[in-house]
């Protein structure tokens, strides 16, 4: 009998063994990265959603599929890199599909042919390719539009400037500095129907095919969902609906509402948005700083070591961090460090966004806080030490007891200056799709076009806390002195 039961045991075994493998390999969740600002695909509404055909496709095929997604929305560029990085799964974002990106990515089946078409000013002369000649023409940074532009400039003779984000881009074409812009059909007649004084004078160019894409040999079971959760809603005529949501002439549907044409709608129908922001940049800037005060009071002190190697590292710290800018700095560390470490180990290390902009912030901080503290040692003369160790007392507790208390003294408002730097920066690492208060305001911007009122009141947000805290900061340190 127990040989029966063990014999069953040992053939059982391995059926369970599969099936348990098969359930952990298969996911029941996808992180999806998209852009934050590329209406009518991706926008956010009045309420602060994030909403457009990429938001309600994905979300229906997810459903369709029986998946859950946890959706991100940092940045066209951004998401692009977090794809790469393994921080998320896949992208959609009108994303076009061509040659250059194939080899990084895999593409699921069509959602929309692409037209791209040009928009100049309701006043302008240009009615055709040929009037571009000598002219500058705004496009956003990756997209087929660029692609189109670069490929037929020398023939027309424009000149190509590039745009991280929409709502620059149509900025720049109505204060003059850019004499068209050029991006998806659609999104120019989305901009049309938000305000924005433009026309389109030349019919649009066919440019390819949107599609979904997850990293090239990643994630091949998301793929096949996605195109078999496509293929189902166009069969019932789901897919279609989406579309007419949006595209339809007749479609009622907006990104903003009356309000937000002035300064006491746009905080009003924001605040919430705007005040998460503010909370992020708070919460970045003080933690980043206090991690960068330890840092840098190490190094300071390294720097005044009478031991040659403390000195050199020292040096090496500063000068490495502070020659590196910090946008580049933020970007390595959230995406240039997970691909290394993917690439050594196989495995994929995603960092998250606001760590990677804490660490980012705390050792550019630090480089110039070490030079603050080595510079306040220096200012304290050099006969203290002298006469301090000419008595016998050993150089850590003169330093503790005789140097550094004057020296702080002589820190303390250069302290509170780079607080103030410190916070300042936070609008840098959103590069690296944090959404903190500069980039909340961009993001409100895209949906509704109120550029000078959102800057104006994203500047008084920044003036009032950097006020209150310098304030704060010069009664600390009155106190001290």
């Amino acid at each position: 009998m127990k040989k029966k039961i063990l014999a069953c045991l040992l053939i059982l075994f391995p059926i369970l063994s599969l099936g348990i493998a098969k359930a952990d390999t298969e996911k029941t969740k996808y992180v999806i990265a998209s852009d934050s600002s590329f209406a009518p695909f991706v926008f956010q509404d009045s309420s602060n959603q994030y909403t457009g055909i990429d938001m309600d496709l994905i979300k229906a095929i997810a459903e369709d599929q029986g998946f859950e997604i946890e959706i991100t929305n940092p940045g066209f560029d951004a998401a692009i890199n977090a794809v790469q990085s393994g921080q998320a799964d896949g992208i959609i974002a009108g994303m076009s599909v061509t040659d250059a990106r194939k080899e990084t990515f895999d593409f699921s089946d069509s959602y929309y042919t692409a037209n791209t078409i040009l928009g100049v000013k309701e006043s302008s002369t240009i009615s055709s390719y040929e009037d571009l000649n000598g002219k500058t023409v705004g496009v956003k940074n990756g997209t087929a539009s660029q692609t189109f532009l670069t490929e037929n400039q020398s023939k027309y003779g424009y000149k190509i400037k590039t745009f991280s984000d929409a709502a620059s881009m149509y900025d720049s074409l109505n204060t003059g500095s850019i004499d068209a812009v050029m991006d998806d059909e659609p999104v120019i007649k989305y901009s049309i129907s938000q305000g924005q004084k433009l026309k389109t004078p030349i019919a649009g160019t066919p440019i390819g095919e949107t599609a979904f894409a997850v990293k090239k040999g990643s994630n091949p079971e998301l793929l096949e969902k996605f195109n078999k959760g496509l293929a189902n809603l166009k069969a019932n005529g789901e897919f279609q609906k989406i579309l007419d949501k949006y595209l339809a002439s007749d479609s009622t549907t907006t990104s903003s509402t009356a309000d937000e044409t002035t300064i006491w709608g746009l905080l009003k129908n924001n605040y919430r948005q705007l005040l998460s922001g503010l909370g992020i940049t708070l919460a970045l800037a003080l933690v980043s700083f206090a991690i960068a005060i330890v840092i840098g009071i190490i190094f300071g002190m390294f720097s005044v070591s009478p031991y040659k190697p403390l000195r050199l590292i020292a040096e090496i710290f500063v000068d490495v961090i502070r020659g590196i800018p910090l946008m580049i700095l933020a970007a390595f560390i959230f995406w240039g460090i997970p691909n290394f470490i993917e690439s050594l180990t196989g495995q994929q290390s995603p960092i998250n966004d606001f760590v990677a902009g804490t660490i980012a912030l705390s050792l550019n901080s630090a480089a110039y806080i070490a030079e603050i503290v080595r510079g306040g040692i220096k200012a304290v003369p050099v006969g203290q030490m002298e006469a301090s160790r000419s008595l016998g007392i050993s150089y850590g507790k003169t330093m503790r007891k005789i140097v550094l208390p004057q020296a702080t003294k002589l820190m303390l408002p250069n302290f509170v200056n780079q607080f103030v730097i410190a916070l300042k920066d936070t609008t840098i690492v959103s590069a690296i799709g944090l959404v903190e208060l500069f980039q909340t305001g961009k993001i409100i911007i895209a949906r509704n076009y109120q550029s000078f009122k959102m800057y104006a009141i994203l500047a008084v947000f920044y003036l009032v806390i950097i006020t209150l805290l310098t304030r704060l900061a010069k009664r600390l340190e009155k106190r001290i002195q």
